[in-house]
């Protein structure tokens, strides 16, 4: 059977934008932010990568197969030419994309990452998911106060648990697949191969008090992306999107709609 990405549409009309989201993360958590996108004149797809949110699940977890993915996923809905936002494991996805379709891609923006390799740091997140027997609670906050003893962040637990949902009988399951997930941290962490340089007028925002872009990191990404410019979106972390929406907008909004 066909296995293609869901994705929630917004937007009637327009030119094509679509929105890849990090690690444990899923389409809706742009929705406020696609809402906006779709009511200055873009269309927007809200898309759950594979093994996240209501997409398929498959064992095998890197940005070939992701980008095969996406490629699939653009044929399917008759898209020659769109913008791509993508945050974290998103931005990459997104990287490669325009590496491996550079003729599909107009610009791109990609959210607090590099084009460098990460060694795996989740490890603690999903070891504390993994401790818990979700047939054993009634209450999502049963479940935030069992978290809480591994993981102190309110946010970064609030965050986990929007990929809790119930099934048929009201338990309690993961939406996403926790085990490949924890398997491919590694592949997830890879870096763009080496002296490719990717022509697509490309956006790079960084978290003011993330970790993720360095300046260290800034030669790296003029290498790779020629024709890009990075922004600092102040008093954020790693969500920036979802810390500072209206900065967030307002810039990658004036990027899309630059001489286009």
């Amino acid at each position: 059977m066909d296995q293609f990405l869901h994705s929630k549409i917004l937007g009637r009309e327009g030119f094509p934008v679509l929105i890849l989201h990090g690690l444990l993360g899923m389409g809706d958590n742009w929705l406020s932010l696609g809402k906006k996108y779709a009511e200055n004149g873009f269309k927007v797809h809200l898309i759950d990568q594979r093994n996240h949110g209501k997409s398929f699940h498959d064992d095998e977890m890197n940005y070939e197969v992701m980008v095969e993915d996406l490629y699939r996923y653009s044929k399917k809905h008759h898209l020659d030419h769109f913008h791509i936002i993508g945050h974290s494991m998103g931005g990459k996805t997104a990287m490669h994309f325009a590496m491996t379709h550079p003729e599909l891609v107009d610009k791109m923006i990609v959210v607090d990452i590099a084009p460098k390799f990460y060694p795996p740091h989740h490890h603690f997140i999903f070891e504390a998911i993994e401790k818990l027997d979700l047939k054993k609670y009634r209450k999502r906050q049963e479940i935030e106060n069992e978290l809480a003893k591994d993981i102190t962040s309110t946010p970064i637990r609030q965050f986990i648990l929007k990929n809790l949902a119930r099934d048929k009988n009201g338990l309690f399951y993961w939406k996403p697949n926790i085990p490949v997930l924890k398997n491919s941290l590694h592949d997830l962490g890879q870096a763009l191969p080496p002296l490719q340089s990717i022509r697509t007028k490309t956006l790079f925002v960084k978290g003011e008090k993330s970790p993720y872009i360095l300046p260290e990191d800034l030669p790296g990404i003029k290498a790779h992306f020629p024709h890009s410019d990075t922004i600092i979106i102040p008093n954020s972390s790693h969500w920036v999107h979802a810390q500072q929406p209206l900065l967030f907008w307002q810039a990658s909004l004036n990027f899309l709609n630059k001489n286009h």
